[in-house]
This record gives structure tokens, sequence and C-alpha cells, in this order.
């Protein structure tokens, strides 16, 4: 099993590669993810979600202008409970042609509140346009870090292409028990050119746990310090060496605090990971 304090080390070892783009080496490695959870009218309940994540050591919250209210409802609540300096914002650009670009980005900060940490350029829509922007930004020092996200596998030669390209700070992808195409090039790859890598789908769209609807957690799991499904799966998802941060989303506190438990305490090797793998 990989003690965290020995991935970190790791994860810092990467990010300071020569010639490689600096991406924050340091990250809780359970983030959270904004998708449908905060597209509401009512914000009140997500209050206690927000709070309880950053008094866990939660950092990433992501988001995006395709998730409907879910930008807006994350920097009001991040302002009005006085944590948006203490999150590690990341949301994304998501249209075509680069003054729709520019203004899409400038509605993400206000609505977001300030700085964004990392701006993405979501499922690579207009990729080249936008990065040309995003490298204006960084320079200016308007944006921290330049990423790139997708979600399918279908997608993952044109992902390539811009890892090899270079001027990448994140990459964005699926990855998890239920989809592990990743593991064959993406995560290699990205671990080579020193990007952090940010997780969607940690759960398989939550295929995972209709697997193991009806299945007890292992008795292995307590080695890891897991009592859930949810623990095991992200802790699979963060052992991989090339991973900086999963970002399951939820709008449950209970689900918040068993997702924050999977960063803590030792985090599996390969035969554990292969453990995991065949229980589910």
């Amino acid at each position: 099993m990989i003690d965290r304090r020995e991935l970190l080390m790791m994860m810092a070892a990467a990010a300071m590669t020569p010639s490689m783009n600096a991406a924050p080496a340091r990250l809780y490695p359970i983030g959270l993810g904004t998708w449908q959870t905060f597209d509401v009218s009512d914000p009140k309940p997500l209050a206690a979600v927000l709070s309880t994540f950053v008094q866990l050591g939660g950092q990433v919250l992501d988001s995006s202008p395709m998730y409907g209210r879910s930008e807006a409802v994350a920097g009001d609540l991040a302002t009005s409970l006085g944590i948006r300096n203490k999150l590690f914002v990341a949301t994304k650009v998501w249209t075509s042609g680069r003054a729709a670009g520019i203004r899409q980005m400038e509605d993400s900060e206000r609505k977001l509140r300030g700085k964004i940490d990392l701006m993405q350029v979501h499922n690579l829509l207009d990729a080249d346009t936008h990065l040309e922007t995003l490298r204006r930004w960084k320079a200016e020092g308007r944006i921290k870090h330049i990423g790139i996200t997708h979600y399918t596998s279908s997608a993952y030669a044109n992902v390539e292409q811009y890892l090899r390209r270079g001027g990448i700070d994140f990459l964005q992808i699926n990855y998890s028990l239920a989809e592990r195409e990743a593991e064959k090039r993406i995560l290699p790859l990205a671990r080579e050119r020193g990007v952090a890598v940010l997780i969607n789908r940690p759960f398989g769209a939550g295929s995972l746990f209709r697997e193991t609807r009806n299945k007890p957690v292992p008795a292995f799991a307590k080695e890891l310090g897991a009592t859930s499904w949810a623990e095991l799966f992200l802790k699979f998802v963060i052992s991989h060496p090339a991973v900086t941060c999963a970002i399951p989303a939820t709008s449950k506190v209970e689900h918040l605090r068993q997702n924050m438990n999977a960063g803590k305490g030792p985090l599996p090797g390969e035969a554990m990971r292969q453990r995991i793998a065949a229980a589910v």
C-alpha cells in the first residue's frame, strides 16, 4: 500500500519535470464536482456540503457553463460562506469562436466571484482557438493554469495529441473501475509530460454502485481505512500515480464525508488494486 505522503512526493516530482508547466503538486486528492448537483434554484441545502468540504480539507471545486446555474450557485455560496479564497476553482470554456469564448470566460469569472485557478477547454471544443486565448490570459496573470477535458475514450487520440503538443497544465479525464481505458496511454503520458490530472466519472456515472448494490464491502477494505464502496472506488482512482484529484459530485453531506475519507490513510498498491477490481 502507498502512503499518502509518498504519493504527494511522487506528484511533486512529476510537477517539477524540466520544461513542463508548473502545476500545483499538493492538492487534496478528493475534490467536488458540480454537474447537476449545483444546478438548483434553492442553494441553501448545498451550503452545508460546501462548508463541510472545506472543513475536511477539500480544495478543488470544478464547474462549467454547461452545468446550468452551477457556477453562480457555487460562487455565491463560497462568497457568502467566506471560503472563496480557500478553494482551487476550476471551470471551463464551452463554445466556439474567440470572442464567444472570451465572453463566456468573463461571465464565469463574474459568476464564480473572482479569479479562476484553472480554466479548461471543455471536451476540446474549438480547443486551438481557446488555448491561444488562455495562454495569453495565463501570461497576464488572469488565470493560473490551463487545462483540457474529455469524458469518453473515443476522444483519447485527440487528447493525446494535445498532451504531446505541450502547454497544458491540467488534464481532466474519465477514469474508474468501470472505465479503465485511460490507464493504457493517457494517464502514463500525462505523468510523463508533468501534467496534473483531474478525474471525472470516478464512479463510472453510477454504474459501480449499481454493480455492488447487494454486495457487502469486502473485509480487506479495513486495511485501507475504508468503510464504504465509495471510498474503495475513490482510493482505487487516486492511487494511480498519474492522478492528482478525483472530483465526484454530491449534494449530500453524508456522501461527501465518505468521499473525503478516501483521501485519508493508506492507498492501495498494485496487489490491492487488483483485489478491489476483483471484488467489483
